[in-house]
Order: C-alpha cells, then structure tokens, then sequence
C-alpha cells in the first residue's frame, strides 16, 4: 500500500469521468464497457441506451439490444436491489455477492416485508421456479399462480420474494430499443443455461468497483453495492491499494496504476440519463453533484431528472417532447444562462443525441430553457 496527497473535489471528478468512460467517448465494445462499468442500472426500459451513446464511440442502439436478445447481455436485480444490464457471466458472478442486500431488502421492505412474514418461502421458491422452467410469465401471471392457495398474501408481494430469493432475468422485448412488453421473468438458470456462480469474489467485486468508480471511500463502496461492514474487506485489500485524502479527511482508497487525469483536463458537456451510475453509486456524490442541483429539490419531483455534465460538474437538467413529427430537446440550465461557449458545445451534444434518439423525427429541435 503506498499512500500519497490529497485529491481535491476537481481531481476526484476527473478521475470518476475517466473510469465511467465520460471524459472521452471509448472504442471498448458494448460487451466490455457494460462489464467494466460492472453494469449499467437498467430500471427503465430504455434510457439507459443513452448512457451508453454518452460514453461509446459509434454507438448504435443495435449493439446493445442484439446480445440483449442473444442473452450475452441481462437485465436483473443487482446492487442496491435495483435492476442492472450486465454481461451473463457477471450476472451468474455478483448475483451470490449481492444476495444479503435483496434479502434485507425483502424482509424490511414497507410494502411487502410485512405480508410475507409467514410465507413458507421453500414452498414459494419451490413453486415459483417450476413456473418459469415451463416459459417466462408476466407478473400479473406469476402473481396469480403463486396466490392460489396463499389468500392472505398479496400477488404482488409473492411476486417481490420470488424475485430477491431467485435470480430472475427480464426477458426481451422488453429492454429492447425500439420495441416493447411487459416485465416477463424467467430463471437465470433457465434463460443462460447456468447457475450462479458458487463462491465468487468479493474482493475483485471490490477491485472493479475502484477500476470504475474509484477514488471511493468505504462508505461509497457499500452505497453503490447496497452492502454493509465491508471495512474489513478493504482493509483486507490495503496491501494493493493506494490512499489519498479527501478535502474533507476522507480516506479515498484506489487501484495503483488507475486514471487519474490532471485536474484541469477539460471535460465536455454529456448528457446522463434517469439512473446514470455516476449519479447513484457514492455515499458523498459532491464529486459531480453542485449545490445548485441540490436547491432542485428533486427527490419531490417525478419523473426522475436527466441531468447535463459541464465542466463534468451537474449545471442543468433536459427533456425531449415528442409528437408524430417531432423531437424537441427542452434544456433548463441551474441558476443562471449558459455562457455562449458552453451553449454552442451544448447544442451540439445535444443535436448529436437527438439524432440518436429520435432519427426518424422529421424535426428535431434543441432550445434552452430559463434557468431553474
């Protein structure tokens, strides 16, 4: 372990763009940037093929939906006991890792902890598995079945504890660009042919956390993973590790020969999506978020912002209006117009990501907002 100086709030920011591949577009395939993003936080549908397009030269839609359909790519419950696109082999890798995390969240969840407090979970497991070898059911399907002699459980709550005890994969169309369905689940062990992984490694989980988000403290390690006491596990690790402090005497911890670029490189304007993974995966997420995003108050706001990067730092949030012809690109800047500079570079990201989005728009439009 060798320990160096203090990195201050811009060196920290520039070292997190380049691990997420967001302070210059990467030739990696989609294959080998979703696994060395150790995954992309999939709860919806389809924005997150935006954060792909944000961080991949060339990037086309196709090459994400094809091994989703080929299954080299799946979107199932993972850190946080959120739903990720991840690669199958990491799918069978992190799924044992992270079943504490889908456990607690079963057992305390306000919704559904409650009324499954006497389920007999081996029979429901039990039950449930031998559905979804049979084809992927829907839900509503799912829940039905598994409610024929459970009066006194909701469907929907049967449903949750099948999906945080078994490893369930969301099946295409659904996720799919372009094309849509309803939430089907079947088994990972059914859709990719193998188990979860027996004994994976929490330490190389670990290891590709630092590779891809890093410098992180610990508390950022469990916020991203939705794990606790994982002290002992990095501690564990220092011999191969190096330290920096934070300005605020936080102990960052990092892999030796990692990116961390100059803190006055500059970074473009990037356009994240709902759940970008650089919004949601560090306990202290001043490394990209400002005060002025902090005054949004969005956590009282649905649907969940789309935030713009400048400088690599939020300065803004963007919706897209769509009719029969159109595409229209709303940006609303934080607290004050964006410099001309800034609006020309802006613009053209943002004309860029309509493109992708929406290409067969007969017009698409890119305006600035009043700041919020």
């Amino acid at each position: 372990m060798t320990r160096t100086s203090i990195l201050d709030r811009r060196a920290i920011n520039r070292a997190t763009l380049a691990r997420q591949l967001l302070l210059r577009r990467d030739d990696m395939t989609v294959i080998e940037a979703v696994e060395h993003l150790v995954g992309l936080q999939a709860q919806t549908p389809h924005s997150w093929y935006v954060g792909l397009w944000s961080r991949l030269a060339d990037f086309t839609p196709e090459q994400a939906a094809e091994p989703l359909t080929d299954r080299r790519l799946v979107r199932i419950a993972l850190m946080r006991s959120t739903i990720h696109l991840v690669t199958a082999r990491d799918a069978a890798n992190l799924r044992p890792l992270i079943q504490p995390v889908l456990d607690r969240d079963l057992y305390h969840n306000h919704t559904h902890g409650k009324p499954i407090e006497n389920i007999d979970m081996t029979a429901l497991i039990a039950a449930g598995v031998d559905m979804l070898r049979e084809r992927p059911r829907t839900n509503k399907e799912l829940g039905t079945l598994l409610g024929e002699g459970r009066p006194d459980c909701p469907p929907a709550s049967l449903v949750y504890a099948l999906r945080n005890q078994v490893p369930l994969v969301q099946v295409p169309p659904r996720g799919v660009w372009g094309r849509s369905g309803p939430i089907a689940h079947t088994t990972l062990q059914t859709w990719l042919g193998a188990e979860p992984t027996p004994s994976p490694s929490i330490d190389r989980m670990i290891l590709r956390y630092l590779a891809a988000f890093g410098p992180a403290t610990v508390a950022d390690v469990q916020t991203w993973s939705g794990l606790t006491r994982l002290r002992e596990v990095i501690d564990r690790l220092r011999p191969q590790l190096t330290t920096f402090g934070s300005e605020h005497g936080r102990e960052l911890f990092d892999l030796p020969a990692a990116p961390r670029p100059d803190p006055e490189t500059p970074a473009p304007p990037r356009f994240l999506y709902d759940y970008d993974n650089i919004l949601l995966s560090y306990a202290d997420r001043s490394r990209v978020l400002t005060d002025d995003h902090a005054r949004q108050n969005y956590r009282a706001q649905r649907p969940t912002p789309q935030l713009l990067l400048v400088d690599g730092f939020t300065a803004g949030d963007w919706t897209i209006a769509r009719d029969k012809t159109t595409a229209k690109m709303t940006i609303r800047p934080y607290s004050r117009p964006f410099s001309p500079c800034d609006a020309v570079t802006i613009a053209a990201e943002a004309t860029a990501l309509l493109d992708f989005t929406d290409p067969t728009a007969e017009t698409r439009d890119v305006v600035f907002g009043p700041p919020r």
